[in-house]
């Protein structure tokens, strides 16, 4: 049997790495305070909207937001 390259070393990849999926686990997102940096100055519309967003983003993931 004869296979290619490419798919001999995307299928032992996979291989190797599907234990290691399995030991992974996934931490509680946010772990802490996340920083919205906004590209603009301050009072504009663009600023009001990402505030507005980090505020929408506090309530619902029960973390603080900061822009």
């Amino acid at each position: 049997m004869n296979i290619p390259r490419r798919q001999f070393l995307r299928l032992a990849s996979a291989g190797a790495l599907a234990p290691l999926a399995r030991i992974a686990s996934a931490q509680a997102y946010p772990a802490r305070a996340v920083r919205m940096i906004v590209p603009f100055g301050p009072g504009g519309p663009t600023d009001v909207s990402a505030r507005l967003i980090a505020q929408k983003l506090s309530e619902r993931l029960g973390k603080q937001f900061f822009v």
